[in-house]
C-alpha cells in the first residue's frame, strides 16, 4: 500500500491566505467515504488524475458530484468523500483572508457549499490543473501552484475588526467568550454577530464550536497515532468541554460520527497504526459496535 504526504511551505507572500498545502498519494485504498471535517479554514483541493468524488456536502440541497478542483467552503457538518481505490492530489487550507485575497470572495459566500474552482476563478483554475498533472514531481508541482497562486492575489482584507474577532476566536481554540471578544474589538454582541456572520458564513458561536473541534481532533488522533489511549473524560475537561457527554455530543453534531468510531472511520483511509487503534477502538465504543481490523 502506497502512502505519500508532501508537505509545502508556500512562498513567503503567500502565507497570510495559505496556512497549509499537502500533496499526498494513495494506492490500493479500501474504498471508504471519508469524512471532510469542520474547520477554521476553506479547503481547495486539487487532483492529479481521478475527479473528486462527492457523495454528501455539508449542505444536504447540494446534489453529489464530480471536481477536478474544488473549493470547500466553512461548515459545521461533514462532507462525504468517496475515496476509491487511489487518492492522488494537493490540499490547501486557506485561511478566511485567503478567501477574499485568492478567490475574490468573503469567506461568507462560500460557507457550507463546495464548488469548481474555475466557477470562482476562471481559466485560470482549470489552467492550473492541467499544468500540475504535467509535473513529474512535487517540487516542479509546488512551484506551479505558488506560481499560479501568486498570479490570484488581489488586494481585498475584511473591516480590521471582523478580522481581530476572528483571530481572538480562533487563536483561543473557541474558549473566548463572544461578549468578551465583542468588547475587545468595540462592538456590541448584536453588530459582532452581524458583521461576523456576513464575512465568514458562521456566527461567532459556531465558529468558537469549529475551532475547539479542530484543536481537539488534531490532538486525538495524533495520541493515538503515536499508540496513546486517551481517557476521553479527561480529554473533554482539557479541551473546554463540560464533560465526555458534551465531547460526545459535539462529536456526533460535526463528523457525524462519536470519537472513537471516527477515529476507526479515518483508520479504514489512511490505516496509521494498526495495533494501537484497534486497541483503542475495541476497550469502548462510544455506544457503537466495536470495529475489527481489515
Amino acid at each position: 500500500m502506497l502512502q505519500q504526504s508532501v508537505v509545502h511551505r508556500p512562498a513567503a507572500v503567500l502565507r497570510p491566505y495559505v496556512a497549509e498545502a499537502v500533496g499526498y498519494r494513495y494506492e490500493d485504498l479500501t474504498p471508504a467515504l471519508h469524512r471532510g471535517l469542520p474547520s477554521p479554514h476553506l479547503t481547495v483541493v486539487l487532483t492529479l488524475d481521478e475527479p473528486l468524488v462527492m457523495a454528501a456536502h455539508p449542505d444536504p440541497a447540494q446534489p453529489p458530484g464530480t471536481h477536478d478542483a474544488l473549493v470547500g467552503g466553512l461548515h459545521t457538518a461533514p462532507a462525504l468523500i468517496a475515496t476509491g481505490t487511489r487518492q492522488f492530489g494537493i490540499q490547501l487550507s486557506l485561511t478566511p483572508q485567503g478567501s477574499r485575497a485568492l478567490l475574490g470572495v468573503p469567506a461568507g459566500a462560500l460557507a457550507s457549499l463546495d464548488v469548481d474552482l474555475a466557477d470562482l476563478v476562471g481559466r485560470p483554475g482549470a489552467a492550473l490543473v492541467d499544468r500540475l498533472r504535467a509535473s513529474v514531481d512535487w517540487p516542479g508541482r509546488f512551484a506551479l501552484l505558488d506560481a499560479a497562486l501568486v498570479g490570484l492575489l488581489r488586494d481585498a482584507a475584511p473591516a480590521p475588526e471582523v478580522a481581530e474577532a476572528w483571530r481572538l476566536t480562533t487563536a483561543g481554540a473557541g474558549r473566548l467568550p463572544v461578549a468578551t471578544v465583542a468588547a475587545l474589538v468595540g462592538w456590541s454582541d448584536r453588530h459582532l454577530r452581524q458583521r461576523f456572520t456576513a464575512e465568514y458564513g458562521l456566527t461567532p458561536k459556531e465558529a468558537a464550536r469549529v475551532a475547539r473541534f479542530a484543536a481537539a481532533r488534531r490532538r486525538l488522533a495524533a495520541t493515538v497515532a503515536r499508540g496513546g489511549r486517551p481517557d476521553l473524560a479527561s480529554f473533554a475537561a482539557e479541551h473546554g468541554y463540560a464533560d465526555q457527554s458534551h465531547l460526545t455530543r459535539e462529536w456526533r453534531a460535526l463528523t457525524g460520527l462519536p470519537p472513537r468510531r471516527w477515529l476507526a472511520a479515518e483508520h479504514q483511509l489512511l490505516r496509521p497504526d494498526a495495533d494501537a487503534l484497534f486497541r483503542f477502538v475495541q476497550d469502548g465504543v462510544d455506544g457503537g459496535a466495536a470495529v475489527s481490523r481489515a
